[in-house]
This record gives C-alpha cells, structure tokens and sequence, in this order.
C-alpha cells in the first residue's frame, strides 16, 4: 500500500459540488476519502458510487447503531454500494456486530468492506464518560474492551484515537486495524476534539489510517496540507526523538 493510502481524507461537506471543488483543491486524484453522514444524507447512496467511479477509495462513514436485524440488512444494502470500509458503534453490542458483518457477508459480491467499531467518539473525555454516559471505568480501558469484543464478533478493526492505537493491538492483535479519527498538524486548533494527535505521533502509536478533515479541506492550501500532512506521516524523528 502506498504512503498516501494510509490518509483518508474526510469529506465533511454537504453538497456533491462542494465535494467536488475540495476534492479538485486537495489535487489527489483516487485518494481515499471518508464520507460521513452529512454528505450521505443529502446527496444519498450514489454519492458513494460516484466517488468509486471516479477511483476514490470509501470510508463510508455513517456509525450504525441499532437492534441487529436492523444492521444487518442495512449493511446487506450498503456492502452492494462498493465502500471499501464501514462501520457500526461497539456499545451495540456483539450480536449486533456479528449482524453486521454477517449483513456485508451477504450483500457482497466482489470483496467485503473493511468492517469498524467506533469505540469512544475523539469528541468523549474522562469526564463526559462518567458524568454523562455514567460508565464510572478509565476511558482507555472501555476502549480496550471494546476493542476486544469487536474482535471477538468477527470486525476487522476500531475507530478509535491515536492515543488508543497502540494498548488495542496489545489487547486484540497487531494485525486488527486502528483507524484514527481526531488528527491535526503541530500548528491547527483543535477544535471539538479531545484526543488528538499529530500524523507522526499517530503513526508511532500504531495507527493504521489517519482521518483528516479541516487540517487538509480548510487549508489555504489544501493540496500543499495533504502534503505536509503525508511528509508528518513518513516522519520517524519523532519516533525515535519522543
């Protein structure tokens, strides 16, 4: 896999158009891209078949979270859509992962999309998780767990943040994937999210991807932030100096 398929790029627009001009900014032609359910809503499952006609990549990015017959025939649908990853929330449970998977099983019919859990949000802190979620437990070891029990049901990976990356591999396998969300470069904000991490920092933790959304897409430059963004990500200084 080449260096520039380890980032995936979030599309978190709300128009085809709009999509488009980011992704003609940004001056990657066949990257891969996230798209999230503000842009599946309005522009619906064609969206998808588009971005796959013109050679993108698909993190279809739509967290499904519901009884699992529900699941299962909606990720019987959404296999049939060619995403190339998807995924569900791990507080559903196991039988609702299993549904999950057992519905992309079902729908597929050249090869299976890359199947997710979501873990805890990047936007979840210590504190939202006791006072709000009431889980009363350290966040990092209800990730941990969550982890372990979406690879028990048969996932292939978590969405999860880079701080994370490296204890889920230890508790599962260093082939079960980490897909990490909350990225930004040294200088960006960091806006809603809590957990956050540089792409070299991300990468010595043990991510697998990188989800980048407003440090490429809300550039001056964003063809020349995806390039940054890829340079933090093949840096080892920070592996070996941190």
């Amino acid at each position: 896999m080449r260096e520039e398929e380890h980032i995936i790029v979030a599309l978190d627009v709300s128009s085809k158009d709009e999509m488009f001009r980011v992704l003609k900014k940004i001056d990657q032609p066949g990257c891969y891209v996230k798209v999230g359910m503000e842009l599946y809503m309005q522009e619906g499952p064609d969206i998808v078949r588009e971005l796959k006609a013109g050679g993108y990549s698909v993190f279809l990015d739509l967290k499904l979270h519901d009884i699992p017959h529900t699941v299962n025939r909606a990720m019987k649908g959404l296999a049939r859509l060619g995403a190339d990853m998807v995924n569900v929330h791990a507080a559903g449970g196991s039988e609702m992962m299993r549904a999950a998977v057992e519905g992309l099983d079902e729908g597929t019919s050249l090869y299976r999309p890359i199947c997710l859990a979501v873990t805890q949000l990047t936007s979840t802190d210590q504190a939202m998780l006791e006072n709000e979620l009431l889980i009363n437990r350290p966040i990092t070891d209800v990730i941990s767990e969550y982890a372990a029990l979406a690879s028990a049901s048969g996932l292939d990976g978590v969405v999860c943040s880079a701080l994370e990356a490296n204890q889920i591999k230890t508790r599962t396998s260093p082939d079960f994937l980490a897909v990490t969300p909350g990225i930004r470069l040294a200088d960006d904000a960091a806006g809603d999210q809590k957990r956050i991490a540089t792409p070299a920092q991300a990468r010595a933790f043990g991510s697998d991807f990188i989800v980048v959304g407003r440090s490429i897409t809300a550039a001056a430059d964003p063809a020349a932030a995806f390039q940054r963004v890829l340079e933090d990500w093949r840096n080892e200084t920070w592996k070996i100096t941190n």
